[in-house]
């Protein structure tokens, strides 16, 4: 392996066959720069679906009510249901192993005003879990705290749209907003992958804001983030049992599904799991199919290049080359043009990656990236196959008797 002489022989082969050797690195390359760019192609396919789900706690159900369309138990339709603390608090300890996070919310629209800059804003009352609920993240200050709700302080949290919209300059946090003609302390600003809409919210305990509501305890919304450790199938069932038990506490016929209502993200995942899949296996069974193209390709090429060199190997052996030292320099000029050119194929693959960037978004393509992981992988099985490729018809090669390959044409 570190014998100079055979060293310089392989680069003096390599230089005096050319085309032969761009063609066995260029199949390498190529196989490797294919491979790269589907693969990450694929995962940036995978991304955006991803990030289609992650706006808001994959593992989410929601509870909200309306108005019955069936009469039960001697009350009439169409009468309007409404959540109260009371409910939310059932809900959680009806099993509280499968609670995750949890808030309630209830929900208003109020005047804001900040200095001479006022609008329109949604107030929403929650507590401290909406954070996780709605996956925000806190870019200054913090969010709401179970203290703030005990003591009903008002203190408001902030998106990052309504800090643009009225407080312009300087960190909002420890500013006063107007709210209803109620003084609220700002003590933290979000961002939320929703977009600009949920930035234009403003969040405060929810203790304080139906307190504001001539101490209403009502309910709009009920969000529970179940354990995620319940598969999709528990999930469902789980949240089922909720929307039953709360029917049954607000005395709403079971099949009406307008008086009491549910949204379970449970039942969408079965299909994001199944989906997930199978973009999975598409993107293996592209990566394996190019990497076995390139096995192939090189294969094709070494046993060529092998022929080729018949009346070489021929010489040799009559000169007195021993077999092993004809197969061991065969071998090892195939593993360095395969390792050059498969170190060529990943830098041109990464920086085609690297150039598309996020200019697929459109094509629903978002980060295409492969993993060191796969790149190593990928490297290695090609520079084996190389090896293996150029072993073996140059084994059989160094069986020819030298005047049988003197008279090879």
């Amino acid at each position: 392996m570190f014998d100079l002489d055979r060293w310089q022989e392989i680069f003096s082969s390599i230089r005096s066959n050319v085309l032969r050797t761009v063609l066995s690195g260029f199949t390498v390359a190529l196989g490797l720069f294919i491979f790269i760019v589907l693969f990450g192609i694929g995962k940036g396919l995978q991304n955006a679906f991803t990030q289609g789900f992650a706006r808001d706690a994959q593992n989410l159900i929601t509870i909200y009510t309306g108005k019955t369309t069936v009469a039960y138990k001697g009350l009439q339709s169409d009468r309007n249901v409404t959540m109260d603390n009371e409910d939310y608090d059932f809900l959680i300890n009806t099993d509280k192993e499968k609670v995750g996070d949890a808030s309630p919310r209830y929900t208003t629209s109020m005047m804001v005003k900040y200095g001479k800059e006022s609008g329109l804003y949604q107030i929403n009352g929650s507590e401290p879990g909406e954070q996780v609920i709605e996956n925000r993240k806190v870019i200054e200050g913090r969010y709401l705290t179970p203290m703030d709700l005990d003591r009903k302080q008002n203190v408001a949290v902030i998106g990052r749209m309504v800090q643009r919209d009225l407080i312009k300059n300087g960190s909002p946090v420890g500013k006063d907003l107007d709210i209803n003609g109620t003084m609220f302390k700002v003590v933290g600003v979000f961002s939320d992958d929703g977009g600009d809409r949920d930035e234009r919210h403003i969040t405060v305990p929810i203790s304080t804001l139906q307190q504001m509501k001539k101490g209403s305890d009502t309910v709009n919304t009920i969000y529970i983030a179940y354990n995620e450790k319940l598969t999709p199938q528990e999930a469902i069932k789980y949240g089922n049992e909720l929307k039953d038990k709360l029917k049954a506490r607000k005395s709403v016929a079971p099949d009406d599904e307008n008086g009491v209502g549910m949204w379970n993200n449970a039942q969408n995942m079965e299909g994001t799991f199944q989906f997930m899949f199978v973009l999975t296996v598409i993107v293996g069974f592209i990566g394996m199919g190019t990497l076995l193209a390139g096995i192939i390709g090189i294969s094709n090429i070494m046993v060529y290049i092998v022929k080729e060199r018949t009346k070489e190997i021929g010489v040799r052996k009559a000169i007195g080359a021993k077999p092993g030292s004809i197969v061991g320099l065969i071998v090892q000029e195939s593993v360095v043009i395969t390792v050059i050119s498969g170190i060529v194929g990943v830098g041109v693959g990464i920086l085609t990656l690297s150039l598309l960037g996020d200019s697929l978004e459109e094509f629903f393509i978002v980060n295409p990236s492969v993993g060191g992981a796969e790149i190593i992988m990928a490297f290695v099985a090609l520079v084996f196959s190389g090896l293996i490729a150029g072993f073996v018809p140059a084994y059989r090669a160094s069986k020819i008797k030298p005047i049988e390959a003197l008279r090879t044409e």
